[in-house]
């Protein structure tokens, strides 16, 4: 039997201050009983002497100061965890909302984790093909790594994560491989356009989904990554399954941690954000990785929107810090209708040529994709270069660039969200784009390459 309080002195939005305690400890579960019977739960959130404040995750609606009993469970937020959650959809709090039975768990697991030992991390350097030429072909994600989508608001990064998420595997081996997907703060229509397509697809076999809507309580929003990445951990490293795990959207949640801070009146740090934003957010990315004698993974793809497109907003530029790279949605080439908008020029995968060569991709897969970035890039200047002068002042060879830069984006990067490439097919098309431009100007890509991979009517 847990010890009951009826000492609650003060009530401030989701918050409550319990007095008069003892024994409790810092971020274990409470039980709030209403004087109606129902019971709510919560999160201690600070503790001081004999004081302490708990969130509710159902908010604070209805409760009486002087009849409400809490008790203290004396244990963190545990997830259920077993192999059947394949296939299952969940709420922010690990709770069943798929009309499936209750997991019957292999054990509980806290879901704050506990930190790898760098001596026994392993370095990521296997290819994960995710079919969309942009990601394999120009920044590559490799297996173990966390490498971010940074968006905009209005972009369609909620269909890119959905193809991401069906589409991704490891080549190369019959190994099994699993996706755990977090939605943090989204809306009741997104919910519902992830869970289809995942069931449409039959993607929802290898997936395990955990949902928290933007009506849900700030706090369930802070324990959902958490929630899926104890998720992966379970099938990574105790199933042995290489686990891809999607974090949408982590701006979401870093607004949740905002408000939760100011709630418990916290000095503010950039922009309202807590000070201990950075290492809130490293300790979700670095729960990423491979551990040495450990068959599974964890790669992690967080996507966050920027407030105002802004880079240097707090959330993208700590996200940056921690994570390996990442891959940045443009606008403008939304505007040209072409999908996926990836911008290849800043972005990047800083693992890239860890998991790309002959043994683990094809041989000339370095040297096309520097090639593509070279040649795109000078496109791109001629074309600043031609708004200012006019295409009078273009030469031919720049001429050819500029058209470069065009079919790069329309036939390299556009793809529809439900075409699935080969890592093959997508360096085929980049040697079908380099073959319009002279011999001379592929400086980044070897003789033998060319004589094996570019079409002979073309080589030239």
């Amino acid at each position: 039997m847990y010890k009951e309080y009826l000492t609650v002195t003060n009530i401030a939005g989701p918050l409550i201050l319990v007095e008069e305690t003892e024994g409790v400890e810092y971020g274990g579960i409470a039980e709030i009983e209403l004087a109606s019977g129902e019971v709510r739960r919560g999160k201690v959130l600070e503790v001081d002497r004999d004081k302490v404040l708990v969130q509710l995750f159902e908010g604070t609606t209805g409760l009486n100061v002087t009849s409400s009993r809490v008790r203290f469970l004396g244990r963190g937020i545990e997830l259920a965890v077993s192999p059947d959650m394949l296939g299952r959809i969940f709420d922010g709090l690990g709770n069943p909302i798929d009309k499936g039975p209750r997991i019957i768990p292999d054990k509980k697991i806290d879901i704050n984790g506990n930190p790898i030992n760098p001596y026994a991390r392993d370095y990521p350097s296997e290819f994960i093909q995710t079919g969309i030429s942009a990601i394999d072909g120009m920044n590559t994600l490799v297996r173990g790594q966390k490498l971010p989508i940074f968006s905009g608001s209005g972009l369609p990064h909620a269909r890119l994560a959905a193809q991401i998420a069906r589409q991704s595997k490891v080549l190369g081996k019959e190994e099994k491989f699993a996706v755990v997907f977090a939605a943090m703060g989204i809306t009741f229509e997104e919910a519902n356009y992830f869970i289809s397509d995942f069931k449409k697809t039959g993607a929802i076999e290898k997936a395990v989904l955990f949902i928290n809507l933007a009506d849900n309580p700030a706090i369930e929003r802070i324990a959902t990554p958490r929630m899926a990445l104890t998720a992966a951990e379970y099938l990574a490293f105790e199933q042995g399954m290489h686990v891809l795990v999607i974090l949408s959207d982590m701006t979401n949640y870093a607004e949740a941690l905002r408000e939760i801070s100011a709630a418990r009146k916290e000095v503010p740090g950039r922009r309202g954000y807590p000070g201990y934003l950075y290492t809130d957010l490293a300790a979700i990315f670095e729960r990423a990785g491979r551990i040495k004698g450990k068959k599974g993974s964890i790669t992690q793809i967080p996507i966050l929107t920027m407030p105002e497109d802004d880079k240097t907003h707090p959330i993208p530029d700590l996200t940056g810090y921690i994570t390996e790279g990442q891959i940045i949605l443009s606008r403008q080439l939304h505007r040209k209708g072409i999908y996926p908008p990836i911008d290849v020029l800043p972005s990047l995968s800083r693992l890239k040529e860890k998991g790309i060569g002959a043994t683990k991709t094809r041989e000339d897969h370095g040297n096309v994709t520097s090639q593509l970035f070279a040649a795109y890039a000078r496109g791109k200047e001629v074309k600043e270069l031609e708004v200012i002068l006019g295409e009078a002042a273009l030469s031919e060879v720049d001429k050819l660039f500029s058209r470069f830069a065009d079919n790069y984006e329309s036939e390299f990067v556009r793809q529809r969200d439900d075409e699935e490439r080969s890592l093959s097919e997508t360096l085929d098309i980049g040697w079908e784009l380099l073959s319009k431009l002279p011999r001379a100007e592929l400086k980044r890509v070897k003789d033998k390459e060319i004589e094996k991979y570019m079409k002979k009517e073309n080589n030239k």
